[in-house]
Formats: structure tokens, C-alpha cells, sequence
């Protein structure tokens, strides 16, 4: 290949030759390693050196913390759904559901990434598709964060239309209910935005603890009941949750 810069390859070759198992080798292990001759190895440890990458001590060779510099600036260029696409996708791998994340704005939560599996809804979802925070499972999540007085302000103007049979529209039951999403860190709804439509939710958090965003599974109502999206669905979500949130805080340290 034509364009193919081979030195910046090798060089980069040279920097994961090093490992949490191996943090500093000799000169015969990196050429070793990254299948370069010893004069050639030597080169791209002395010009790593000099860069500030590498530190020399001795017989040994072992990176500085400036490389993390190479990392930090792709993590400070990615955003919310850049983060959470990869691992959205891992779970709509394994569970074989729709994988979300949304955030609240204003009385709605908005889908900002998804892996969709299949369409179980009447309309389609994509990015930027809006629903009522009240009757969805990453809604509810995103409300039961909310601080009290913020959350009584949503409850005083929020118009709870009866999408279902189901679809709770009394404020007081739906604080009962958020107490419990609260409490218990998921929510799940069942059939309440559409017939069929069952959702389970968590929260992701930020590095201080607040919860800036929901990432849901959904499914359809005849395929999982309410006992087998908890015992099967709940503990991978929990699990994605938790993996988006290192990410993100990694990406908060980047940009600190």
C-alpha cells in the first residue's frame, strides 16, 4: 500500500510491545516482540525517548505516562453516543433486544444512540425520536434522579395521556412509582407507551454520581414476561451501564 507509512507502524509496534504483564523490557525483548532487528529496535526506543514516551533505566525500557496523551486525545474528541454505540452493541448481541440511550429534555426523553434487532413499535425509532418521559423506562429513570423540587415542577405541568390500558396518569401513582425506580436503581415498564411493548432501564451516571443519561433493552410482551426480562434482560443492561460509565469517565479525566 502506497500510502502505508511503515516507521509510524513499527514505532507504534515498539509502544505495544509494552503490557501491565511486561512494563519494562530490554532492548532483545522488543525487537523480539515486534519482530524488528536489534539496530532497528534500538532507533525507535532512542527516538521514543527523546519524544518523552519511553524512559530508559539502564538495560531496561519502560513507557512514561506521556503516552497516555495518545489515548486522551481520542477520548476527548467522542461524545455521548460515540461512547455508548460500541456497547450498545455488544448487548443487543447477547440479549437479541433493542439496545437505547436517551436523556431527558423537558418532558421528553430522547433517543440519542440504538442498536435496533427488530421493530416491535408501530413507528419507527431512530436518533432524535422523542417519547413521553412518563410512561417509558428510561423516562422514569431519568425522573427518579431528578431533584424533589425539580421533579415536582415536571409533575405540576406534565399533561399523563393514556397511550394504553395500562399507561399510569395520576401524578401520585407515578411518584409512587418513581420512589420505587428510585430505590431499587431500574425501571421497567410494561405496555405502557405502546400495547406489546415491554422496556426495562437503568441510569448512567457521571464520575460525580449523577445520572446524566438511561440506556434501556425492549422487547416484545408474547417473547419475555415481566419474571424473565428481570432475571435475563436486567443483569446485562446493569452490567453495559456500568462499562459506559468508566468510559465516560475516562472521558471526563481526558478533558479535565
Amino acid at each position: 500500500m502506497v500510502d502505508h507509512v511503515q516507521s509510524l507502524a513499527r514505532g507504534l509496534a515498539v509502544i505495544r510491545a509494552f503490557s501491565a504483564a511486561e512494563p519494562e523490557l530490554t532492548l532483545s525483548q522488543v525487537a523480539r516482540a515486534t519482530g524488528l532487528s536489534r539496530a532497528a529496535a534500538r532507533r525507535f526506543l532512542i527516538t521514543l525517548t527523546d519524544l518523552g514516551y519511553v524512559r530508559a533505566d539502564g538495560r531496561l525500557f519502560a513507557l512514561t505516562p506521556r503516552v497516555l496523551e495518545l489515548g486522551y486525545a481520542y477520548l476527548s474528541s467522542l461524545s455521548l453516543p460515540e461512547v455508548a454505540d460500541p456497547h450498545l452493541e455488544r448487548l443487543a448481541a447477547e440479549v437479541r433486544e433493542s439496545a437505547s440511550v436517551a436523556v431527558l429534555d423537558g418532558e421528553d426523553v430522547v433517543y440519542v444512540a440504538r442498536v435496533a434487532t427488530a421493530r416491535i413499535m408501530r413507528v419507527s425509532i431512530s436518533i432524535g425520536t422523542r417519547f413521553p418521559a412518563y410512561c417509558t423506562s428510561m423516562g422514569r429513570v431519568l425522573l427518579a434522579a431528578l431533584p424533589a423540587e425539580a421533579l415536582e415542577s415536571y409533575l405540576s405541568r406534565a399533561c399523563l395521556r393514556r397511550l394504553t390500558s395500562r399507561t399510569i396518569m395520576l401524578p401520585a401513582a407515578l411518584r409512587a412509582e418513581l420512589d420505587e425506580v428510585r430505590e431499587r436503581g431500574w425501571a421497567m415498564v410494561d405496555q405502557e407507551l405502546e400495547e406489546g411493548l415491554r422496556s426495562i432501564a437503568a441510569p448512567i451516571r457521571d464520575r460525580t454520581g449523577r445520572t446524566v443519561a438511561a440506556v434501556n433493552v425492549s422487547t416484545h410482551a408474547t417473547r419475555t414476561s415481566l419474571q424473565a426480562a428481570e432475571r435475563d434482560l436486567l443483569p446485562p443492561l446493569l452490567a453495559t451501564a456500568a462499562r459506559i460509565e468508566a468510559d465516560l469517565a475516562s472521558l471526563s479525566s481526558a478533558r479535565a
